[in-house]
Formats: C-alpha cells, sequence, structure tokens
C-alpha cells in the first residue's frame, strides 16, 4: 500500500484507490462492491471505506443497492471521461503556474533530473533490465513532483493530486504492462519534458501550460487503452 500523505485521510485514500481500481477497469460496470470486502482489501477499517463510497456515490461512478453494497454504475467510462478532463485541466494549470514561480534552483534540478533518466534510457536499450526500468519510472516520478513544486501552489497540487484517474501504483502497474509488451512505449511523449523546461526558463506560461495538456492527455488515453478487462467482485 502506498504512503499516505500527511494531509490525507483514510477516507481520501480509500477514495483515491477505489476510484483508481474503477478507471483501470478492475471494478467494471455491474460489479458489486461490499464495505467489509474493500475494507478487508485496503486493510483499513469500514468507516473510511463508507466515505469514500458516499464520494464516489457522488460523483456517479457507484449505485447504492443496500446499506452495505454498492455497485460500479454502468456509465463508468463516461464518469472516467470527466474525472481525466478535470485531470488535464489541473495539470496545465500547475503548468502555467511553474513557468512564473520556478526557481533557478528548481530547473537547474528539472535538468539534472531529465540528464540521469538520459542515462537510464540508454541503459534500458542496452541490457532491458527491469531494474532500470523501474529506475527510470522513479526518475520521472520525481521530474513530475518537481514540476508540481515549482507552482509553489500546495492547494492546487493536492487538488491534483486527489483528482488522479490512475493512481500511483495503478499506473506504475500499467506502464510496466506496456513496456513490457512496447519497449518504445512512452517514448514518443518523452522529448515534451525538456520542452516543458525549456518553456518554463522562458517563463512562458502558455506554451508551458500546451505542453502539459498534450502530455497528460496522451499519457491518460494510452494507459486507459492498457486496463485490464478481467473483473473482480468483492
Amino acid at each position: 500500500m502506498a504512503v499516505m500523505p500527511a494531509s490525507e485521510t483514510l477516507a481520501d485514500q480509500a477514495y483515491r484507490q477505489i476510484r483508481s481500481s474503477i478507471a483501470t477497469g478492475e471494478l467494471a460496470g455491474g460489479d458489486k462492491v461490499t464495505e467489509r470486502g474493500m475494507a478487508e482489501r485496503l486493510a483499513i477499517s469500514q468507516t473510511p471505506v463508507r466515505e469514500a463510497l458516499r464520494r464516489l456515490e457522488l460523483d456517479g461512478l457507484i449505485e447504492r443497492i443496500g446499506p452495505r453494497t454498492v455497485l460500479v454504475a454502468a456509465i463508468r467510462d463516461a464518469a472516467i471521461d470527466d474525472l481525466a478532463e478535470v485531470e488535464v485541466g489541473l495539470r496545465g494549470l500547475v503548468a502555467r503556474f511553474a513557468a512564473r514561480h520556478a526557481t533557478a534552483a528548481q530547473l537547474d534540478a528539472l535538468d539534472d533530473i531529465l540528464d540521469r533518466a538520459d542515462d537510464l534510457l540508454i541503459l534500458l536499450k542496452e541490457k532491458k533490465q527491469d531494474r532500470h526500468l523501474v529506475a527510470l519510472l522513479d526518475t520521472m516520478q520525481e521530474f513530475n513532483d518537481t514540476v508540481d513544486a515549482c507552482a509553489h501552489n500546495p492547494m492546487l497540487v493536492r487538488m491534483l493530486d486527489q483528482s488522479r484517474v490512475f493512481s500511483r501504483p495503478a499506473r506504475r502497474e500499467l506502464l510496466m504492462r506496456r513496456v513490457a509488451e512496447d519497449e518504445t512505449f512512452g517514448l514518443e511523449r518523452y522529448t515534451s519534458h525538456r520542452a516543458l523546461v525549456r518553456a518554463l526558463r522562458a517563463r512562458d506560461s502558455v506554451a508551458a501550460e500546451r505542453i502539459a495538456l498534450e502530455d497528460v492527455r496522451g499519457g491518460l488515453d494510452a494507459l486507459r487503452a492498457s486496463r485490464p478487462s478481467v473483473k473482480e467482485t468483492l
């Protein structure tokens, strides 16, 4: 289980993880979910799960069929599309703010991170070892977190974190699966990171937002296309 940020409650964590399971297709339309079963799966008590399910019901992602039982809503795809648009918009705003507020030290750190990523890409192409792929994914997560920090807007970043269609573990699992199938997966978007840093250095908030929007849309579309079709009933 992922480490929970200090500002995040157990209900927030449960909400994100259940929503991510719906987004990935792990929980599909018509699947039955019980508070007890989900609490056991997430290794938490039923109280935060109950709160999370209430929020998901308001989002239209689940339908209640009993006091402690719900069904994943059949309108899942449309609702996930809406959630994806929220994440896309917030990521664009983060990039816009980062262009205005990033410090010289933060911009240098972004270049250093991408230099390390370049080295890992070379190793990955030469040796194709899982540990190099894991290190590359960790490095790109560090890049994204540093861009978030460049915005100097903790509230906006927290909103982005809570709006993610895929949790970090789910995103990592899908990325590993896709790269195993196609070692070139995602490389066409990798160059956009350098372009983003150039826009941040130029204080070009319009270009930074455009680059971020294109990147996140492409990434989300690719990951959603990778969702497993297997249904799991709790």
